[in-house]
């Protein structure tokens, strides 16, 4: 064989193994962001099935607050239904939950038989620590898509990121207020 010959075939494999191995780690970033979401999910439908729960344990005590009350319920479907529209909107969605959720519990303050009621404050550490989990896994996702859009915007990897169909993510972003776990004292007192 000849020694140009050789060189040629080498250069060749070389690429090939590079390019196999760019396409590789692109594949990986993509599945992490897919996962990472997917803990997103989960934090967030746990949060939608505590908040049922939560209206029903504090319905009979706000019977006049009802405005409060179907505030949270259209606030929690429409964050239910927003799960299927991407990142964006359903952070926005959720966005508008937490804040129908800021909302009644600024009004259960106003109620002292509510605060002290064992089931009340259980639904309510239920739901920030559901909070705290949202909040750590949007974080881990957002990282996730950082590395991910980096690495397709930088070179070697965008040389072939475009062209096999590897698109920027969206961040799951929340308002500043909407980062802060609400907080809420139901104790005595």
């Amino acid at each position: 064989m000849d020694l140009t010959l050789i060189i040629i075939i080498a250069i060749i494999v070389v690429v090939v193994v590079a390019v196999v191995g760019l396409y590789n780690g692109l594949v990986t970033r993509r599945n992490r962001i897919d996962e990472a979401f997917a803990q997103i999910e989960v934090q967030l439908k746990r949060r939608h099935d505590l908040i049922p729960n939560l209206i029903n344990a504090v319905k009979g005590y706000m019977g006049f607050e009802q405005s409060v009350l179907t505030k949270v319920t259209e606030a929690r479907a429409n964050a239910v239904a927003a799960g299927a529209q991407g990142p964006h909107d359903q952070a926005q969605a959720e966005n508008m939950l937490t804040g129908a959720l800021r909302s009644l519990f600024a009004v259960v303050e106003n109620y002292p038989d509510l605060k002290a009621n064992q089931n009340v404050m259980q639904l309510q550490e239920e739901l920030t620590t559901t909070e705290n989990q949202i909040s750590f896994s949007r974080q881990h996702y957002n990282a996730t898509v950082l590395d991910y859009n980096n690495t397709i915007q930088t070179i070697p990897s965008v040389l072939i990121a475009g062209p096999l169909g590897f698109t920027k993510r969206e961040f799951f972003d929340a308002e500043p207020e909407a980062a802060q776990v609400p907080n809420v004292d139901l104790s005595l007192g």
